[in-house]
């Protein structure tokens, strides 16, 4: 994923709604708008507005049957953004490992919190 696709959903996740949205739609897969309604204290056309941004985002996908919505989470941008993190956590893990302890850059020693 690039970094302005990471970015838009982290922005998208960053609102509590939507981050509920998307643990309903992990919960329960395939949800019917109607039935994100019943589960959240918003009205139909703030639902829409946070589905657009979370479908914009990628992450979340829209099914249209006849006059309903279907949403679901995107396995594979969800599997990408997962990606990513497990980049990050070898990142981290291996600075971890590395022999000796980091030093502190900053110009002001000590304004970082490390000991040079």
């Amino acid at each position: 994923m690039t970094d302005d696709q990471l970015r838009t959903v982290f922005k998208a996740l960053a609102d509590a709604r939507r981050l509920a949205i998307v643990r309903t739609l992990e919960r329960d897969g395939e949800v019917c708008a109607c039935n994100l309604l019943d589960g959240l204290d918003i009205s139909q056309p703030t639902l829409s507005h946070h589905m657009k941004v979370l479908c914009d985002s990628g992450l979340v996908r829209c099914r249209k049957d006849s006059r309903w919505c279907y949403y679901s989470v995107d396995a594979e941008v969800a599997r990408k953004v997962s990606a990513s993190f497990g980049l990050l956590a070898e990142a981290a893990a291996a600075g971890a490992n590395a022999k000796g302890a980091p030093t502190c850059s900053c110009e002001r020693e000590g304004s970082c919190g490390r000991a040079s």
